[in-house]
């Protein structure tokens, strides 16, 4: 349900690093991966045997690719960080999810879930581990239990803005972040249109 396709033209880089924001790494990295949520595959499965896959419009099995898709990723990443190399996910690339597919040459019934950069850390880069939010925010027990987390995010805010002071020199929090990413629909960068470029790319999710 998933596949990956590894680019190192930089021409093809630079133009899915327009795609996602201008982010530089991504034509700087001597390898960038672009993970797939691919369903086009199962299909010509199906054809190749005489069979039809009532299956496959569903958003049940759109969910499982994309999935796959992320989990693949992940899995990349911690390989190749154990060998020494740095990585960097680009979920903007959902930016354009049709510009991508036309660039890749990606069949209906697939779509680019996320990117990966992959290559070496800048040397006197610091290897800073960025916190996450604290077990008491998303650990729940038996049954969930939410409106409890307000000690925890608060305390996380305090950790990511001297994190984020360090690393990258200018101070926020995640409550900003989160209000910067989803405090208006113009901060989607086009992702707004996710559920209509889905179906012109194959998959009508029912």
């Amino acid at each position: 349900t998933w596949s990956v396709v590894a680019v190192t033209d930089p021409a093809t880089k630079a133009a899915l690093a327009a795609i996602a924001g201008n982010q530089a790494h991504i034509e700087q990295c001597p390898l960038f991966l672009v993970w797939i949520a691919d369903l086009s595959r199962l299909e010509r499965l199906g054809q190749a045997v005489g069979r039809t896959l009532e299956g496959l419009p569903y958003l049940e099995t759109f969910l499982v690719a994309a999935l796959d898709a992320g989990l693949a990723a992940q899995n990349a990443a911690v390989a190749a960080e154990s060998m020494g190399l740095a990585t960097v996910y680009i979920g903007a690339l959902r930016n354009d999810v049709e510009r991508v597919a036309a660039l890749l040459g990606l069949p209906p019934g697939t779509m680019a879930v996320t990117g990966l950069c992959v290559g070496y850390a800048g040397e006197g880069v610091p290897a800073l581990v960025k916190p996450r939010l604290p077990q008491s925010v998303v650990l729940h027990r038996e049954r969930y239990a939410g409106g409890g987390e307000a000690a925890g995010v608060a305390a996380y805010d305090r950790a990511l803005s001297a994190f984020s002071a360090a690393a990258e020199r200018t101070a926020y929090t995640w409550t900003d972040r989160v209000m910067s990413r989803l405090g208006k629909v113009a901060a989607l960068s086009g992702r707004d249109r996710l559920v209509d470029a889905l179906m012109r790319l194959g998959f009508p999710l029912r």
